[in-house]
């Protein structure tokens, strides 16, 4: 089994999680980790879990307005310059009915505010008819811009070997 990881980042904080998690599950399968403009628009039989995640915007997934937004608070381009997680997971689809899937998502750690990407993400997989091996994860950052609260890095790493370690071992 592979492993794909797609990820929306503004700032680059959600691109180091995804890259923690990639590392994490690259302990016991193959893993690819992708930003979501490069992500296919399809997967085969060959991935077996499709991790997914993007930065809290307004509640839930980011869109265009939200994402323009982003890019006004900063003179440096954005990581994700394109469609983000929202529009990627509508045209998405997999003709493996054995794919699994997590999502997770960063958001500021105070004020703690509902609303989650990670959730929204993992509804539309499951809409996709793509089931979750594990609920939806959140990492936090400081402030809207980051950093990464300490620690979480690694908490990244952890919950990739845990998503692995549900999977067999697949010879490279």
């Amino acid at each position: 089994m592979d492993a794909l990881v797609v990820y929306e980042s503004m700032y680059g904080n959600t691109k180091q999680i995804a890259e923690a998690v990639a590392e994490g599950l690259a302990s016991r399968v193959r893993t690819e980790v992708v930003e979501v403009g490069s992500a296919p628009a399809q997967v085969g039989p060959e991935v077996g879990l499709l991790v997914v995640g993007g930065p809290t915007h307004a509640f839930s997934m980011s869109r265009a307005s939200t994402r323009q937004s982003a890019a006004q608070q900063v003179a440096q381009p954005l990581i994700s310059k394109g469609n983000g997680v929202r529009e990627w997971l509508a045209t998405f689809r997999t003709p493996s009915a054995a794919l699994g899937s997590a999502a997770f998502d960063t958001r500021i750690v105070k004020p703690r505010m509902s609303g989650s990407a990670a959730r929204g993400i993992a509804k539309r997989l499951r809409r996709l008819g793509i089931g979750a091996v594990a609920p939806a994860q959140s990492f936090y950052v400081t402030g809207g811009q980051g950093p990464l609260v300490e620690g979480e890095l690694e908490r990244a790493r952890q919950w990739g070997e845990s998503l692995a370690a549900s999977f067999p071992v697949v010879a490279s």
